[in-house]
């Protein structure tokens, strides 16, 4: 996986401030405003709040349990794991979290693609009890909190900027059954947010990015959509700064949104070039992104990989999206072992992921290798029943996912998987 500050294999991620030598630093993704397009800064690695670095144990005795499944579609192996954990909640306030958490994700997932393919997706809850409520720079600079995982505004002299004790995330993250993706949901209706890559984690942090934004802002969830594209689906910002110049490097870049090429029908995304997208440009080569003003293109004029003010992805970044849920997830899973023959009469169960919308997955049976026409879309068959008769034979599940959405042949291989079993 790619993630926020090493994502489009640009050399140099943006302007950022010097650090002295001797202070450890991370690059994270800002966002100033609801509306605003954001930037890159740089920040110390020093816990952001008086107290954060020597904080106790993960929670008071006797808060309950500390992670609960809000959305368990399949194995943690066969999914996309997302743990979203709260800042500045009381052990009070634990349902208070659950619900504000529940109400983020519900605006993500009202996004496409993740709208269509939440069902790859496992999603748990993970409590962080905070001795006081609320989080620290809400409402002035000098309002400090001692919280779970030190959340603070006003990080590095930036108001909107809400950092956290990245050490704290990891450990709270490892509470849950697995990590790809962690969101941490401030108590605060102030409007802020970071996205941290897997670069600028911690070394014991098993997943692939971090984002946190507030709970009580209707927008802040698009952060949270935001860097999904950059730890799932590889994606570049589209965004420039001003006064950064041309784009100086001759190799293309390697994420999806970005090209050197000023010809639609030479650019990675030829395929869709002219097709009227769902952020209402026309699919073309529109330059400026990846910080650069010139010399680089994007596929659209806006796009949410551009700015907060726009709430789609475009049909390149949408693709992107789908592809990286497949490098990380399986729409097709079993709980009968494929380790192991089974026998002729022995049913073999399959279970598909919950897709809708723009997903459209078709399942067929082989055996050695031939089709069994009769058996597309079975759930449950057994090797009998698919004319299977003697020893060493092969019983094969594949599903494809035909989605119009895709339209690189490499992708689409990608968006298929299968379960193989010998039968004994």
């Amino acid at each position: 996986m790619l993630a926020v500050a090493a994502f489009a294999g640009l050399a140099n991620p943006g302007p950022a401030r010097a650090a002295s030598p001797a202070e450890r630093t991370r690059t994270v993704e800002y966002f100033p405003g609801p509306g605003a397009e954001p930037r890159q800064v740089t920040v110390p690695v020093a816990a952001p709040a008086a107290g954060s670095a020597a904080r106790g144990p993960l929670a008071p005795a006797g808060t309950g349990p500390q992670v609960r499944p809000l959305q368990h579609t399949g194995p943690v192996s066969g999914r996309l794991d997302l743990v979203v954990t709260g800042d500045g909640y009381t052990a009070d306030e634990q349902d208070e979290f659950a619900a504000d958490a529940e109400e983020k994700l519900d605006a993500v997932f009202g996004v496409e693609p993740y709208r269509s393919y939440r069902g790859l997706f496992n999603i748990w809850l993970v409590n962080a009890v905070s001795r006081v409520s609320g989080v620290s720079g809400d409402p002035t600079a000098d309002d400090v909190k001692d919280t779970a995982l030190g959340s603070s505004f006003f990080c590095d002299g930036l108001e909107r900027l809400l950092c956290v004790d990245t050490d704290a995330v990891t450990r709270y993250a490892a509470l849950a059954p697995d990590a790809d993706i962690v969101f941490v949901v401030a108590h605060s209706a102030k409007y802020g947010g970071a996205g941290y890559s897997a670069t600028d984690l911690p070394p014991a942090a098993p997943f692939h990015g971090v984002a946190t934004m507030s709970s009580g802002n209707e927008r802040s969830y698009l952060i949270g959509a935001h860097e999904l594209g950059h730890s799932i689906g590889g994606l570049a910002d589209e965004y420039q700064y001003p006064g950064y110049g041309a784009y100086p490097y001759a190799e293309e870049p390697a994420a999806a949104n970005l090209t050197l090429h000023r010809d639609p029908d030479r650019a990675k995304w030829h395929r869709w070039a002219g097709v009227q997208d769902p952020t209402g440009s026309v699919v073309g080569t529109y330059e400026g992104g990846g910080y650069y003003e010139t010399g680089i293109h994007r596929p659209t004029g806006t796009s949410l990989m551009r700015s907060l003010e726009s709430t789609e992805f475009n049909v390149v970044g949408r693709e992107a999206m789908i592809d990286g849920f497949y490098a990380d997830a399986d729409a097709l899973t079993s709980s009968v072992p494929t380790g192991r023959p089974v026998r002729a009469n022995r049913p073999i169960t399959v279970r598909l992921a919950p897709l809708t919308g723009l997903a459209d997955l078709r399942l067929t049976w082989y055996v050695d290798g031939r089709r069994i026409p009769w058996a597309a879309g079975a759930r449950s068959v057994t090797p009998h029943a698919l004319g299977v008769r003697g020893h060493d034979h092969r019983v094969t599940a594949t599903v494809t996912d035909r989605t119009t959405a895709l339209r690189d042949p490499a992708a689409r291989d990608r968006a298929a998987n299968s379960l193989t079993w010998a039968v004994r």
